[in-house]
């Protein structure tokens, strides 16, 4: 398991984690971040920097709703999307995904 973005993400889009991530692992949809399962090396710099205290180990062991929805971000296809994100490799390729996934959309219209 990866490290996972929990809900403290949802509109807190400060960045740093994105900035300290070696691998470019960090993508960002439309209110919240998510990490990237695969590509995701498990060192550990995006737990230090996030001001919410967002992101969790797996040795924490991360609440396994928020573990599936950074799963979900990038294996299922997001409204408005054609496909799945998938793992491209890196998220500075892609820039803004500008979508989020079906649990973060609801908890944002809640």
């Amino acid at each position: 398991m990866a490290y996972v973005i929990g809900e403290a993400c949802i509109d807190e889009m400060d960045g740093s984690c994105v900035d300290v991530c070696p691998v470019d692992c960090i993508y960002e949809g439309e209110e919240k971040r998510y990490i990237n399962p695969v590509e995701c090396i498990d060192c550990g710099a995006c737990l230090t920097v996030c001001p919410v205290l967002a992101i969790k180990s797996p040795q924490d062991g991360p609440d396994p709703v928020w573990a599936q929805d950074n799963v979900d971000f990038f294996e299922l296809t997001l409204p408005g999307k054609t496909e799945p994100i998938g793992s491209p490799g890196g998220a500075s390729s892609l820039g803004k995904i500008g979508v989020d996934t079906p649990l973060v959309a609801q908890r944002k219209d809640a």
